[in-house]
């Protein structure tokens, strides 16, 4: 998955367990539980594992239960909600160029997918407890 350049600027993951998926298809902000917050190097480590997710063809559900926000030093870079049924994420926010804004297609079977679903997991499983 092609990421916009300002993810060169990331410092900070906010991970969040989409909580209403059924609003993340078009608002501005995602919402649910902050489960995590992960600071580098593992910051670059999971937009390295989203960089690398294989195109697929979506499906039509995108129902989302996990997302992402990612931050700079000055703030809000862009969001991705991930919906591992549809093989579809959402990319949004002030550092998306207009044509990169939208649904896009991923093969949640891949390596990087299931390996980003795992880590996803693990924080919302350490968050919980």
């Amino acid at each position: 998955m092609l990421l916009p350049i300002t993810r060169e600027k990331a410092e900070l993951i906010e991970v969040v367990r989409i909580t209403d998926p059924i609003r993340h298809f078009g608002s501005e902000d995602l919402t649910g539980d902050e489960v995590a917050l992960w600071g580098a190097p593992r910051t670059d480590r999971i937009l390295a594992l989203i960089g690398g997710l294989p195109d697929s063809e979506l499906h039509r559900c995108f129902s989302p239960g996990w997302g992402i926000r990612v931050h700079g030093a000055d703030g809000l870079l862009f969001q991705l909600a991930f919906c591992f049924s549809c093989h579809g994420v959402r990319l949004w926010g002030p550092g998306v160029p207009d044509q990169q804004k939208g649904l896009h297609g991923f093969d949640p079977d891949s390596a990087p997918a299931r390996e980003l679903l795992q880590q996803f997991r693990d924080a919302g499983s350490a968050g919980s407890g």
